[in-house]
């Protein structure tokens, strides 16, 4: 019966944060079973075949246009997610830890997905999230197709060529994994 209860409360928050859309992820980017697989043992590099991370242009927090390609040189990492989103908001405590572990190596850009703005710049406040904010307007679907985005949390690690290097959908302890490959 416990591990029937489990399941089915298992089951109900991966869906919780499922993407509806049916498009499939762009050919150039991992899947998730790739990106979940990798191991510590593996050496960190960026594949010269890797995709350009398409770019964009939306509003931060206070309202003033931010693109993604101002922050080229730099490693980025772009954090789909949304406040009604149980394992994003899991996920924020570690993702806190590890940007201050590796603050000036790498930038964060949260992108709030499936919120209204006032839902959203609250949930920035509430979480003291110190990182960079854009909103995508929750009747927008552009970027999330541009970057083949399933399901929340999903993050994307850029190069600071503007290269896709890694994606992890889910919050999984493989995307920590390979920050800590990164940048030691």
């Amino acid at each position: 019966m416990k591990k029937t209860i489990l399941s089915i409360t298992l089951a109900a928050a991966l869906c919780a944060c499922a993407n509806n859309s049916s498009k499939q992820a762009p050919a150039e980017q991992p899947s998730a079973p790739e990106a979940a697989t990798e191991t510590a043992a593996e050496p960190v590099e960026a594949d010269a075949d890797a995709a350009p991370a398409p770019d964009f242009t939306l509003n931060d927090i206070n309202g003033k246009p931010l693109s993604l390609s101002s922050l080229q040189g730099k490693y980025v990492v772009l954090d789909f997610w949304g406040s009604w989103c149980v394992w994003c908001i899991k996920g924020i405590p570690k993702m806190k830890e590890y940007y201050q572990k590796y603050q000036g190596k790498f930038e964060i850009l949260g992108i709030d997905c499936n919120d209204s703005e006032e839902t959203w710049k609250e949930a920035v406040a509430k979480y003291e999230l110190p990182w960079l904010h854009v909103y995508n307007d929750e009747t927008s679907s552009k970027l999330l197709e541009a970057y083949g985005i399933q399901g929340f949390p999903t993050k994307i690690i850029i190069s600071p060529e503007g290269k896709i290097v890694k994606t992890i959908i889910g919050e999984d302890p493989a995307f920590y994994a390979y920050l800590d490959q990164l940048f030691q």
